[in-house]
């Protein structure tokens, strides 16, 4: 599936104040500046003309207005309040029109202008506001027609660097020469990713080079200087997964329109090729989980299976391979645990360790051959397989605990065999305790018995074999299942189950006597106790409700 990035919506292109008194059409009305000189850069959003006194109402913010002064008033408290009701709606500027009302321009409106910062233009000469509106507005379209052009070039140049089969580092690099400052990529947690300090270095006054990382660190401590007010443009990291950011800081020179232009597209085409980094490592561990699992489940043969491996990365030296299976309950998703599997896969490939892994079914199921020489030692190698993938796991996900079954070496004939009974020695272990890894060959009983967890006979053979003691132990606070389990992993000799127990023999006796009231059977007879064996190790299995409590 093609994932199309979001639009990303250009910043709003703009005209300064300055700017539009330095236009033909304005130069004809012979400006002057009578107030805030010092805030000629103001961007002009858009330009409105009126003779009303209420005329602030209808303002927004950014707009150069024009007037003759009609509605302003002739009283100096009017003119005080016309001025700041403007200076309150933040409009860029404020341009009277001299002659109709007033022939110069009233004290009381210049110190207002002057107390509230507001911009103040007198025109000396008559000019259509007409005109004024079409080139100012005119140069605004200009504007936003300059930025996304500027935009196409940036993104058509950063997707070029992607298909020429460079990556994030080559596109910061590019980044931050377009802006001509550094550029930092952050994950959600505002950890460092990755950053680029572009062909300049800042200094300090001295000469002496500014570290962009020093700037990065020190930007997120408080203050507010020039230099920590930054550009940043959010990337997104995935599903679940808090959103990151590429930010740029003023380090060389001040960030305006263009260079937020540059900043978001970069941040599209690095949210992009985060994704496709993600998408190639979730296609390759599909790719092997798919052929894994259809070879666990015998649609392809023997015969055609090494042939296939070899397709796919896996073509081991030696005749034998180990099969390999995981299981983990940790919330993440596909994309990540393929991130996992890479990790394993290098950690293995570091120790010389032959391995074909991949996914199965929902996250957190995997499934693997393992090469095995001749003169490996499998214990040896199913720790070192069980250590890597744990390790991963940890590292990316955080993961708790991960349950690894292993299998008994096989060659390519039987290989889907010996995946399907290691996959289902994994899911039955679950309920055994946990293993550095679990042994699918010491484990066929478990497997069995999972493998019949929904069959109605085992839950009703639970239920006569163990049916009275689980009543007995719902209703009373001693149980005594633990001491029958305990019987049970001691091969039946009392004297280790006692002090396996902490227990004289008189008080183990005693149990036992009430075992055998409750059951209905004999504990010296080795056919029923082995009758009582196989309830036991079948009741993790079986439906709770099946089974009375």
């Amino acid at each position: 599936m093609t994932t199309t990035p979001a639009p990303v919506a250009a910043p709003a292109p703009r005209i300064t104040v300055r700017q539009a008194l330095d236009l033909p059409v304005l130069r004809r009305g012979m400006p002057d500046v009578l107030a805030g000189a010092d805030r000629l850069d103001r961007p002009i959003r858009w330009v409105h003309a009126g003779e009303v006194d209420y005329i602030a109402s209808m303002l927004r913010g950014g707009e150069l207005l024009l007037t003759t002064g009609l509605g302003i008033g002739k009283r100096v408290a009017d003119q005080r309040r016309f001025v700041a009701g403007l200076a309150d709606k933040g409009i860029a500027a404020l341009a009277i029109e001299l002659g109709h009302s007033f022939p110069t321009m009233p004290d009381a409106i210049v110190q207002s202008a002057r107390q509230h910062d507001l911009p103040l233009v007198a025109l000396h000469r008559e000019v259509p506001f007409v005109s004024v509106t079409e080139a100012i507005h005119r140069e605004i379209v200009h504007a936003h027609y300059a930025l996304l052009r500027r935009g196409d070039d940036v993104h058509r140049r950063l997707t070029e660097l992607l298909l020429a089969g460079q990556g994030i580092p080559e596109v910061l690099a590019a980044t931050a020469e377009l802006v001509d400052n550094p550029v930092f990529l952050e994950d959600g947690d505002g950890r460092l990713l990755f950053h680029a300090a572009g062909p300049h270095h800042a200094d300090d006054g001295d000469g002496a080079p500014v570290d962009p990382l020093d700037a990065w660190t020190a930007a997120k401590g408080d203050g507010r200087a020039p230099w920590r007010a930054g550009l940043a443009a959010p990337v997104p990291h995935g599903p679940n997964q808090a959103a990151g950011r590429l930010l740029a800081l003023p380090l060389r020179g001040p960030l305006d329109e263009r260079a937020e232009v540059v900043l978001e597209r970069a941040a599209g085409i690095v949210a992009l090729s985060l994704l496709r980094a993600r998408q190639e490592e979730e296609l390759v561990a599909r790719e092997r989980g798919d052929f894994l699992v259809d070879l666990a489940a015998g649609r392809i043969s023997g015969r055609d299976a090494q042939r296939q491996a070899r397709s796919i990365g896996f073509a081991p030296v030696g005749p034998r391979l180990l099969p390999v299976a995981a299981e983990s309950d940790a919330a993440a998703g596909s994309a990540d645990w393929s991130l996992v599997l890479r990790d394993a896969q290098t950690e293995l490939d570091g120790r010389g360790t032959v391995a074909l892994i991949g996914q199965r079914g929902r996250p957190g199921r995997l499934l693997g051959l393992v090469a095995l020489r001749e003169d490996q030692d499998r214990a040896a190698v199913a720790d070192g397989v069980a250590d890597a993938l744990r390790a991963a796991a940890g590292r990316r996900l955080g993961a708790g605990p991960l349950l690894v079954a292993v299998g008994l070496p096989v060659a390519w004939p039987e290989a889907g065999r010996g995946l399907q009974l290691t996959a289902e020695t994994a899911s039955a272990a679950a309920s055994l305790p946990p293993a550095h890894w679990h042994d699918a060959g010491a484990l066929e009983l478990q497997r069995l018995l999972w493998r019949w967890r929904d069959d109605a006979e085992v839950a009703a053979f639970v239920r006569r074999r163990l049916g009275t003691l689980l009543e007995h132990d719902a209703q009373r606070k001693h149980a005594l299942l633990p001491t029958l389990e305990a019987l049970c992993a001691n091969g039946w000799r009392k004297a280790e189950t006692a002090r396996a127990l902490h227990l004289n023999r008189q008080a183990l006796y005693n149990r036992l006597t009430r075992l055998e009231e409750l059951l209905g059977v004999d504990l010296s007879n080795p056919e029923q106790t082995m009758t009582v064996h196989r309830a036991l190790r079948a009741l993790p299995y079986v439906d709770p409700d099946a089974v009375p409590r």
